[in-house]
C-alpha cells in the first residue's frame, strides 16, 4: 500500500508551487515509509510514498511508460488480486512487462482499455493516471471503497490525495467547516456521507466511481453497483459457492513478497481467515503468525451483555490449539489507550470511533514491528447479515440508520444557533431514504426479503465505510497494509442475490457462512455467538476519559464549545446513557471520548467555522 497525491493546473505552472506539493507528499510518509518520489510537468504533479509489498525492485512509483507515442504516468495505492490473469491477457495483446508488480499491470490495463479497465480489476485500489498527450487525469476507486481518494478544486488547481491532511498541507485549501460539516460530525459521525469530506471544498471520489479531469472540468461516472437478479441455486449449491468465494478471496490475498500475518480475535470471521491462511502456509512448510489484541485486566472486569456475550480469550486459546500458527498477544493498558485517542484523530483527520480507533492504532503499531501485511475479517457482518439490527425485527423495520438512531439525543448537545440552521431529523432521514430508493430489487419480493436488500445496501454504503475508513487510516498511519478478504466484490455481488432464508440458516447470525466453512473451524468457534471488535471493560477507562473531558471543560476558550453546549457536556460527565452514540460499541465512555477527540480536532487543525 502507499500514499498518493497530486495536482493539475492549466492556469498556473505546477513547478512554481513545487514545495507545496512536496509538503503534501511529506505528510503521507507514514503510509509509505519505504520510498518516495515525484513526477512534475508543466501542468501536473504526481506524488507517491511507497510501502513496498510486491516486486520490491521494479514496483517504484510514479511509474511511467510510453505507448503509441504517448506518455502515461500512474500513482497507485492498493493491490490487485487477479494480476496474473490481467497480465496474461495483456501479453496476448502485445504488451510487455519489465517486472511483476501489479502497478505495471494496472497502468498497461488502463492504456489498453481506458476507463473500462476497472471492470476487470479484482482488488482494492485508488489511483490516478496522467496522460501527457491529452493533458488529462484519470482517477478511479475500487468497488467497495477500501482505499481512499480525496480531492478538492480551487479557482486554479485540482488536487487529490489519499488523506485529507495532504490536501490541507498544500495550503490551497483552508481548514474550514460550514453547517453541513458540523451536521456530519454531530449527526452522522463517526460516519460520513459517501463522497463528502466534511471540510469545506473537500470531497471524496465515491466507491465504484471513476473520473476524468481535463480542461473541460471534472466528469465523474459510477461503474458498479449491487444488482439484484432471480436466484436459482439450491441451498447446497449456495453453500458450495460461498465456500469457494471466501476461500478463493483469502488465498488470493496471501500473495506478497513480504511477510503476511492475520488478525485473530477468536470470532468467526478472523478465525476463518486464519484457518485458510494457516493451511496455505503449512502446505508450504512455513508458519503463519497471528495477532490478538487484549486489554490489561479485561477478563477481571468483563461483564456479558447483549452485544458481547463472552470474552475473546478462551476462543483465541481454542484457535491456537487448532492452528499450526504462532500467536502474539498484544495487551493495551488504559493509559496508552486514552493517550492514543489524539493520534487516532491525526490518522483519521476527523473525530472517530474513540477507543475503537485508538486500540486498533496501537495494535497495528505493534504488528508493524514484526510484519508488513495483515489480513482482517471486516465486512463479513454487512454481507452475511451478522449485526443485531439484521435480526431484531423492530430495529430492522424502523426507518432510519439502524446503528445510529440517536439524532434527537445528539441534537441536545448542539449550540442553539447551529441547531436552528440544521434540520437534523430531515438531514439524517433524507440520506437514509435516498439509499433505500437506490436499492436495486427485482419485482415481487416478499416484504422481509425486500427489506434485507435495503439493509445490505445501507450497511455497505454507510456502516461498512466507517469501518473501512478506520481500518485504512489506523493501519496505514503505522505503515501496515491490512487486507480485507470479505470485501471481495464477487462475494458482495453473489450474497446480495441470496435469499435471507439461506443467510438465516438455523436462525443464526451468518448461518450460511458458518455452514459453508464448517470444515475449517472447531465446533466451539463455528457456532460461537457473534462478538464485536474487542474493547476495554476496565472502569479506569471511563475515569480516564472523564479526566480528559474535564480538561476541556476547564479551558475557557475550548473550541468544542463553539459547536456544543458546555452544560450538556458537563451533564454527560455523570450520565449513564443507554442509547449508543453509534453502532454497538460507542456508549457513554466512547461518547465522552468522541467529544475529547472533537475538541482536539478543532484545535489541532485550527478549524474555522463558516456559517
Amino acid at each position: 500500500m502507499c500514499g498518493i497525491a497530486g495536482a493539475v493546473s492549466y492556469r498556473c505552472p505546477i513547478q512554481d508551487d513545487k514545495n507545496r506539493f512536496l509538503q503534501m507528499q511529506k505528510v503521507l510518509e507514514p503510509r509509505g515509509p519505504d520510498a518516495c518520489d515525484a513526477y512534475f510537468t508543466k501542468n501536473a504533479a504526481l506524488l507517491h510514498t511507497r510501502l513496498a509489498v510486491i516486486d520490491l525492485k521494479n514496483g517504484a512509483q510514479p511509474m511511467q511508460t510510453v505507448y503509441g507515442g504517448n506518455r502515461y504516468t500512474v500513482v497507485y495505492n492498493g493491490e490487485l488480486y487477479n494480476t496474473n490473469e490481467i497480465r496474461n491477457d495483456l501479453l496476448t495483446r502485445g504488451h510487455t512487462f519489465v517486472g511483476h508488480s501489479d502497478t505495471e499491470v494496472l497502468l498497461k490495463a488502463y492504456i489498453e482499455w481506458r476507463e473500462k479497465c476497472v471492470d476487470r480489476f479484482n482488488g482494492i485500489f485508488a489511483f490516478a493516471v496522467w496522460d501527457e498527450t491529452k493533458q488529462s487525469l484519470f482517477m478511479a476507486r475500487d468497488r467497495i471503497g477500501v482505499k481512499p481518494f480525496f480531492y478538492a478544486q480551487t479557482d486554479t488547481h485540482f488536487l487529490f490525495a489519499s488523506e485529507i491532511k495532504a490536501l490541507l498541507a498544500s495550503e490551497f485549501i483552508k481548514p474550514e467547516v460550514d453547517w453541513q460539516g458540523i451536521a456530519e460530525v454531530m449527526l452522522i459521525g463517526p460516519g460520513r456521507t459517501p463522497g463528502y469530506g466534511v471540510f469545506r471544498n473537500i470531497a471524496e471520489l465515491p466507491p465504484a466511481h471513476y473520473a476524468y479531469y481535463s480542461k473541460n472540468g471534472l466528469n465523474i461516472t459510477q461503474y458498479w453497483t449491487l444488482r439484484d437478479k432471480p436466484f436459482t441455486d439450491s441451498f447446497e449449491q449456495t453453500v458450495e459457492k460461498v465456500c469457494y468465494l471466501v476461500t478463493d478471496a483469502i488465498t488470493r490475498q496471501l500473495v506478497s513478497d513480504v511477510p503476511v500475518c492475520t488478525f485473530l480475535s477468536g470470532g468467526l470471521d478472523s478465525s476463518i481467515i486464519s484457518s485458510v491462511a494457516d493451511r496455505y502456509f503449512h502446505a508450504r512448510g512455513e508458519q503463519l503468525h497471528t495477532f490478538t489484541v487484549g486489554y490489561k485486566n479485561n477478563d477481571k472486569y468483563f461483564k456479558a451483555g447483549k452485544f458481547q456475550p463472552n470474552s475473546d480469550s478462551q476462543f483465541v486459546g481454542i484457535m491456537n490449539e487448532y492452528l499450526h500458527a504462532q500467536n502474539h498477544l498484544i495487551e493495551i493498558d488504559t493509559k496508552e489507550l486514552v493517550q492514543a485517542l489524539y493520534a487516532a484523530v491525526d490518522a483519521r483527520d476527523l473525530p472517530g470511533m474513540a477507543d475503537v480507533d485508538s486500540s486498533l492504532l496501537l495494535f497495528c503499531r505493534e504488528i508493524k514491528k514484526q510484519g508488513t501485511v495483515a489480513l482482517s475479517g471486516e465486512c463479513a457482518d454487512e454481507i452475511f447479515g451478522g449485526y443485531p439490527w439484521y435480526r431484531d425485527k423492530t430495529i430492522r423495520m424502523t426507518n432510519g440508520f439502524p446503528w445510529a438512531q440517536s439524532t434527537k439525543y445528539r441534537m441536545t448537545f448542539l449550540q442553539d444557533d447551529l441547531a436552528r440552521q440544521i434540520d437534523a431529523e430531515n438531514y439524517v432521514y433524507e440520506k437514509y431514504a435516498d439509499t433505500v430508493r437506490r436499492t436495486d430489487k427485482i419485482q415481487g419480493l416478499p416484504d422481509t426479503e425486500s427489506r434485507m436488500k435495503e439493509m445490505m445496501k445501507l450497511n455497505l454504503e454507510w456502516f461498512m465505510q466507517t469501518l473501512l475508513d478506520r481500518k485504512d487510516r489506523m493501519s496505514m498511519a503505522c505503515g501496515l497494509e491490512v487486507r480485507v478478504p470479505f470485501c471481495d466484490y464477487r462475494i458482495a455481488e453473489y450474497l446480495y442475490t441470496v435469499p435471507w432464508e439461506y443467510k438465516d440458516y438455523k436462525h443464526y447470525e451468518k448461518g450460511l457462512l458458518r455452514e459453508a466453512v464448517k470444515d475449517l473451524l472447531p465446533e466451539e468457534i463455528l457456532w460461537r455467538k457473534k462478538s464485536p471488535y474487542p474493547k476495554t471493560h476496565n472502569p479506569a477507562y471511563l475515569a480516564a476519559v472523564r479526566i480528559e473531558l474535564q480538561k476541556v471543560l476547564d479551558t475557557q476558550n475550548a473550541p468544542l464549545f463553539n459547536v456544543v453546549k458546555r452544560d450538556a457536556v458537563q451533564q454527560l460527565m455523570t450520565a449513564d446513557v443507554r442509547e449508543p452514540w453509534y453502532g454497538q460499541l460507542m456508549t457513554t465512555p466512547q461518547t465522552i471520548a468522541y467529544f475529547v477527540q472533537m475538541n482536539y480536532w478543532l484545535e489541532k487543525y485550527n478549524i474555522q467555522i463558516k456559517l
